[in-house]
C-alpha cells in the first residue's frame, strides 16, 4: 500500500510564550505543561495519523517537551516546547527535513472572520463566559476582538503577538479542528492595538507561505 503524502498545514514557531497564552495552553494540555517564556512550535498536518510519526521524530531529535497532540481523521496537530529556543528549532528542522519540505510549504492563513465589538452588553458577556471555560472572563462594557482562521493553529501565533502588543485579556484561543477561534477582551484602545498586532502576525505568516488552503 502506498504511503499517503503528508501535507504541512500549519507551521508556527513562537519565540517566547506570553503569560496568558502559556496559561491557556496549559488548561488544555495533555502532556508537559508550557511555561511563560518557553519557545514553542505548533505544527498541523494531514492526514491526522501522520502526526504520530512527526512527534516521534521531534522528540528523538532534541530535548523538547510534548505539550499536546491531537489526532483527528483529517488533521493532526502537535505542540512542542522548551525553555531553550535552539532545541525547539533543532527539532523543527529535523521534522521538516524528514518531510522533505520547508516552512514555505505551509498553507496560507485564511481569515474567515474578524471583528471588534465595542462596549459589550452584560448579558452577552455572561454567555461568552459560560461558553469559554478555559480562558479569562469578558467583563460588561469591555470591547472584544474576534478572529477566526483556517487552518486553526494560526490563532496561537496571532494570540501571542496580540498579548505582546497590548494589555488585553485572553478569553479563548481554540486552535484545533477545521477553524481556529480567538477572543480577546479589554479597553477599546488596547483591543484596537491587539487587533493590529494579530493582523500583522497573519500577514507575516502569509508572506512566507506558498500553498493555498
Amino acid at each position: 500500500m502506498a504511503t499517503p503524502r503528508i501535507v504541512l498545514r500549519t507551521y508556527v514557531h513562537i519565540d517566547a510564550l506570553q503569560p496568558q497564552l502559556a496559561s491557556y495552553m496549559a488548561t488544555v494540555s495533555q502532556g508537559f505543561l508550557p511555561k511563560p517564556g518557553d519557545s514553542a512550535l505548533w505544527l498541523e498536518v494531514a492526514p491526522g495519523l501522520a502526526v504520530h510519526r512527526l512527534t516521534d521524530i521531534a522528540l528523538k531529535a532534541s530535548p523538547v517537551h510534548l505539550g499536546q497532540m491531537v489526532v483527528e481523521r483529517a488533521f493532526g496537530s502537535m505542540v512542542i516546547h522548551h525553555r531553550d529556543q535552539a532545541s525547539v528549532l533543532e527539532a523543527a528542522d529535523v521534522v521538516l527535513r524528514r518531510l522533505g519540505t520547508d516552512e514555505a510549504s505551509r498553507h496560507v492563513c485564511r481569515v474567515t472572520w474578524e471583528e471588534i465589538i465595542r462596549g459589550i452588553n452584560a448579558d452577552h458577556a455572561v454567555l461568552i463566559n459560560r461558553q469559554n471555560r478555559k480562558g479569562s472572563m469578558v467583563l460588561a462594557g469591555q470591547s472584544i476582538y474576534l478572529l477566526e482562521t483556517e487552518p486553526a493553529g494560526y490563532v496561537i501565533y496571532a494570540a501571542n503577538e496580540a498579548e505582546k502588543a497590548a494589555n488585553i485579556t485572553l478569553c479563548e484561543a481554540h486552535a484545533v479542528g477545521a477553524f481556529g477561534r480567538l477572543t480577546l477582551a479589554g479597553r477599546e484602545a488596547d483591543i484596537e492595538t491587539a487587533a493590529r498586532a494579530a493582523r500583522a502576525a497573519i500577514e507575516r505568516i502569509n508572506r512566507g507561505a506558498a500553498t493555498p488552503t
